[in-house]
Parts: structure tokens; sequence; C-alpha cells
């Protein structure tokens, strides 16, 4: 289904008042449509209905191509407005590195505020499956590193060779009984 709305210009207005607005939304005022057809021949742009259901209904002053790339552009940007929803997944190994961890830490922080979850793999090599309970230190360790942003979603398990865990972003405490948080 499509999705995208129709868009009347020039001769397809029918309305037989308009509130004209110009190109740079300075507003003109309620003309007949003659007068508004008028207007736009002798500045060589065109009539292009914005507020359909207003009444009278609102047609501005301007080029119908810079009027679409205007309105794709207000659509792109309110597209990268939403953010977030995503699960990220960060791999990790029972020995890891100081250095390593750190970032690994850093990365979810930034994962989880911006909305994100994030999925903990920590991945056991040989020897290492006879002690899980070394992959379950650092996921407490994980856990108590990041409780500011984010919260435990998904408990702990062992699935083959790896120990999975999920977080969700801690959802911020609204403010209740005279701006006291609960």
């Amino acid at each position: 289904m499509d999705n995208r709305k129709y868009i009347r210009t020039n001769r397809q207005i029918t309305s037989p008042e308009v509130r004209l607005i110009d190109e740079d939304a300075k507003q003109i005022g309620v003309l007949s449509i003659s007068e508004a057809f008028e207007m736009a021949r002798s500045t060589g742009l065109d009539l292009v209905e914005i507020a359909p259901m207003a009444k009278p209904p609102v047609v501005k002053l301007i080029e119908f191509s810079k009027y679409k790339y205007q309105e794709a552009k207000k659509a792109k940007a309110e597209k990268k407005g939403m953010k977030g929803g995503d699960t990220k997944e960060l791999q990790l190994s029972p020995f890891i590195g100081a250095g390593d961890y750190e970032t690994r830490v850093k990365r979810a922080k930034e994962f989880l505020s911006t909305g994100n979850k994030v999925k903990i793999s920590i991945k056991f090599q040989g020897r290492q499956m006879q002690h899980p309970e070394f992959g379950n230190q650092l996921l407490d360790k994980f856990k108590k590193d990041i409780e500011d942003v984010g919260i435990i979603d998904a408990p702990p398990k062992m699935m083959g060779k790896r120990l999975m865990a999920s977080f969700g972003p801690v959802k911020n405490l609204k403010t209740k009984n005279n701006g006291k948080t609960e």
C-alpha cells in the first residue's frame, strides 16, 4: 500500500477561496482562487495546497519540485530522530583483559543510553568449559558496572559454548509525589 499523500497543485485546487502563503512562509491573506492563480502566474511559481482541510484551504506559493524536496528532507529528519529498539551483541571471553573489558562496558553504556538492547555473549574455549563460574563472575561484574543505564532482561544461560545474557535500557523514573522519585 502506498502511504504517500496526494498533493494538489495549480488548477487541481478547486476551492473558491484560499489562504495564500508566500515562499518565505509569510501570510499574504485570503484570496479568491483566480487572484491566487494570477499571482502564481506573475511570479512564475506553483500553487501547492499544504492544508486542504483548513477553512479556507492553505495554499503556498512555491516551486513544486522545491516543495517536494523540503517535504522529503523533513521526513528523512523525522526518521533519523527515531533511534533505538535494536539488539546489539557484545562478545567477551571469560579471561578478558582489563582494557578490552572497559571498552565493552563503554560500548554497552552507549547502546543502552540510545535505547538499544545489549546481548552479552561470553565465549568459552577448550578447557574453559569446565569452569563456567568464571563467566558468571564476569557477568555479575558487568551487570554491576552498567546498572546505572541498563538492567538485565533475560537471565544468563549456557547455549553450547557460550554464556548469554540480555540487558535492556533503564526506564527513567517519573517524578511523583512532589518531585520525589519512587
